[in-house]
């Protein structure tokens, strides 16, 4: 188990802070941090999650990069609106209208997107397929192969969201959950002080102001695993339009969220993983999730 809870992750202050709107009802508020005179990274997160809880992982990026970061749909910073329109197509509709608006909104620059699980898996079911980038790092997208690999998909996807919907939804103070989560599979490999910092980050006062509740709601978390094996069987990599680096978890490992896809054999895939890193490979191994990226990011954005 992780030592060092008493470690405090401290949050910035965004340089700037605007609204996207990418339907009638939602907004998506973008966050710019870091440098703004650097090379551009866009990061988004998991299903569930919220990108403030990377920060151990972006905080490695703040002297070198400008930083965009977003929450997705009904996630993070963002209003929770309707759970119809709250679908992995949803996810990558906004995410093609974010990048317009980051350009429109600080500035047209090369830019490398840098995205996580669910978050990876939308990008990569985008319209524009990439055209909007100089290149895509990708965490261990949740991604599954045709035939006896797909139903295991499905059926582990099923179970994970059935737990999803099991979730607490209510808490009368942060400790309640906080204390809980380093005795949780997913978080016996987290960097110290990451409980906090997922509370903080994942939950949000109640409207009566009585105690708190998720960010995302269980019920929306859960109904994106539940397609997510819909859509994992769909990416074809030959078909997009900038180049891209691939970094999962440890394939060896049991999974702590959905069977990760060794993509060591695709053509065409710049692939690596992360040995002893599980899915949330960035909220336990930040340091090497950045050298890895850098080796990728580097080249295109700093010749």
């Amino acid at each position: 188990m992780t030592t060092n809870s008493n470690k405090v992750w401290n949050l910035p202050e965004p340089h700037q802070t605007v609204d996207v709107q990418v339907d009638e009802d939602t907004k998506i508020t973008l966050r710019r941090h870091g440098n703004p005179d650097g090379p551009r990274l866009v990061l988004s997160h998991g299903n569930g999650l919220a990108i403030d809880l990377y920060y151990p992982f972006w905080s490695l990026l703040l002297d070198d990069f400008d930083l965009v970061i977003y929450d997705l749909r009904n996630h993070g910073w963002n209003r929770v609106t309707s759970m119809k329109n709250h679908t992995m197509p949803d996810f990558a509709s906004d995410h093609d209208l974010v990048v317009d608006g980051i350009d429109r909104l600080f500035g047209a620059k090369p830019k490398i997107g840098v995205y996580h699980s669910v978050s990876a898996l939308a990008m990569l079911l985008t319209p524009n397929k990439g055209a909007q980038f100089d290149g895509w790092v990708l965490f261990d997208p949740p991604l599954c192969k045709p035939g006896r690999s797909y139903f295991d998909f499905d059926e582990v996807a099923e179970s994970v969201a059935t737990l999803a919907r099991q979730r607490a939804a209510r808490f009368n103070t942060l400790e309640d959950l906080s204390s809980i989560l380093p005795y949780l599979p997913n978080f016996q490999k987290v960097v110290p002080g990451l409980p906090d910092l997922f509370v903080r980050t994942t939950l949000r006062t109640t409207d009566d102001g009585s105690g708190f509740q998720l960010r995302c709601p269980r019920e929306y978390e859960a109904q994106i695993i539940e397609y997510a094996s819909v859509y994992a069987v769909l990416i074809n990599f030959a078909s997009y339009e900038c180049p891209m680096k691939v970094i999962g978890a440890d394939p060896t490992l049991p999974y702590s969220y959905l069977p990760t896809l060794d993509l060591s054999d695709a053509i065409g895939v710049d692939y690596d993983f992360l040995p002893e890193a599980t899915h949330f490979l960035q909220l336990e191994q930040p340091e090497e999730c950045v050298e890895t990226m850098l080796e990728f990011v580097d080249p295109i954005l700093r010749p």
